[in-house]
C-alpha cells in the first residue's frame, strides 16, 4: 500500500458529513486535511460530530475552497449540483484528482468541458454514482448474464431537503446509471412522465428507455411515498434477479434443464413446457456483505488517484447519465406542455 494521499471535503451539509466520516475509516489511504463549506454551521456540525463519535483526529475547516485545494492532492465535491462544475474546474486547473458526486453537473456541457480539462490537467475524476457499489448489486452482478429488461423502484418519503432538484437528478440518475451500466447498447429512446406534487419541481416521474440491442429499463422515481423502497429486478434469458438496494438482500432465480428419468425432488418447482426439455426453478440467495458503499467508493477512488486500479465509474460514465436524465427530462416537460 502506497502512502495516503492528502484529501479535502468541499461541501459540509447532510452528505458531506457523511464523507468525512467515512473518511475516518480510510485512514491507511487518506489523510483527510480538512474540509471548506461558506456556511459556518455546517462547518460546526462537523466539529460536533467528530468529537460525539470521537474521531481520531478532527479536520480543520479552511477558509476558503482555494486554501483547502492548496493543501491536497484529491478533492471530495459534495456542493450543491449548480457549484460541481466551478469547483472541479478550480481543483483541476491546480492539478487535484476530483470525487464528484451525482449529479456530475448541472448541464452537458460543463461536463463535457470537465473532460477537457481531466486530460489537460492529468488527473482522475470520478463521479459519486454510489449504488454501483452497494453490496446487494455487487452480490447480484455475478449472475448478470446479458439482462434484456430491468425494472427499478426507488421511492423515497417525503423530505423538504433537495425539493430544489427534480426527482429525476435527486433519485432517478442512480437507476439510469446501473441501467447503463448493465444493459448492451446504446440508448435509442426515451419516454418519461413526472408529476410535481409538493413544490414546483418533478416529485414522482417513470422513464422508459429503449436501448438499441432490444434492451428496456422501465424506471419508477419517487420522493413522496410512503414506504421507501430502493429495488431492481432484473430480467435475462433462464434467470430473473431482484435486488433490494435498501435492505441489501439479493435473489438470484434461474431454470436448470432436468434429464429424463431424474427422480424429481417433491419440494421442487418444475416446469413442463410443450416441445421443450422439463426445467426446474432454482432460487438462490448470494450472500451479501456488510460492506459501505461510500467507504468502498473513496477506496476506489483511492487507487485510481494512486495509479494502482482504473477508475470505475470515470467522468464519461456520470456525463452519460446526465445526457439520459436530460433527456428524461425533456420528455416529462413535454408531456405537461398543454397542446392547445
Amino acid at each position: 500500500m502506497s502512502s495516503p494521499l492528502r484529501i479535502g471535503v468541499i461541501g459540509a451539509g447532510h452528505l458531506g458529513r457523511i464523507h468525512l466520516r467515512c473518511l475516518q475509516s480510510l485512514s491507511d489511504r487518506w489523510d483527510t486535511v480538512g474540509f471548506y463549506d461558506p456556511d459556518e454551521a455546517a462547518a460546526q456540525a462537523v466539529m460536533t460530530m467528530a468529537k460525539e463519535e470521537h474521531w481520531a483526529a478532527t479536520p480543520s475547516a479552511f477558509p476558503s475552497a482555494e486554501a483547502l485545494l492548496d493543501a491536497v492532492d484529491a478533492v471530495a465535491i459534495v456542493t450543491p449540483t449548480p457549484l460541481h462544475a466551478l469547483v472541479a474546474e478550480a481543483a483541476l486547473a491546480q492539478g487535484v484528482h476530483c470525487f464528484i458526486e451525482k449529479p456530475v453537473t448541472n448541464y452537458l456541457a460543463e461536463a463535457e468541458a470537465l473532460i477537457a480539462a481531466r486530460d489537460s490537467a492529468q488527473c482522475v475524476v470520478q463521479v459519486g454514482h454510489v449504488e454501483r457499489f452497494n453490496p446487494a448489486f455487487e452480490a447480484a452482478r455475478a449472475h448478470l448474464d446479458a439482462p434484456r429488461f430491468i425494472e427499478a423502484h426507488r421511492l423515497a418519503s417525503f423530505n423538504p431537503r433537495g425539493l430544489d432538484v427534480p426527482v429525476v437528478m435527486d433519485l432517478m440518475i442512480h437507476d439510469i446509471d446501473l441501467a447503463l451500466h448493465v444493459l448492451e447498447g446504446e440508448v435509442s429512446r426515451v419516454a418519461a412522465n413526472g408529476v410535481a406534487v409538493v413544490g414546483d419541481s418533478v416529485d414522482i416521474a417513470n422513464a422508459r428507455l429503449e436501448f438499441s440491442s432490444g434492451a428496456v429499463a422501465n424506471l419508477t422515481a419517487s420522493r413522496v411515498s410512503i414506504t421507501p423502497m430502493r429495488k431492481v429486478r432484473l430480467f435475462q434469458p433462464d434467470a430473473y434477479l431482484s435486488v433490494d438496494l435498501l435492505n441489501r438482500s439479493a435473489q438470484v432465480m434461474h431454470l436448470e434443464d432436468v434429464d429424463k428419468g431424474v427422480e424429481r425432488d417433491p419440494y421442487g418447482l418444475y416446469l413442463d413446457v410443450p416441445g421443450r426439455t422439463t426445467r426446474r426453478l432454482h432460487i438462490e440467495e448470494p450472500q451479501v456483505g456488510e460492506a459501505n458503499a461510500i467507504v468502498d467508493e473513496l477506496a476506489d477512488f483511492h487507487a485510481a488517484c494512486s495509479g494502482q486500479a482504473p477508475c470505475r465509474v470515470p467522468l464519461e460514465d456520470g456525463l452519460a447519465a446526465l445526457r439520459v436524465a436530460t433527456e428524461v427530462m425533456d420528455r416529462i416537460e413535454q408531456s405537461l406542455t398543454p397542446l392547445l
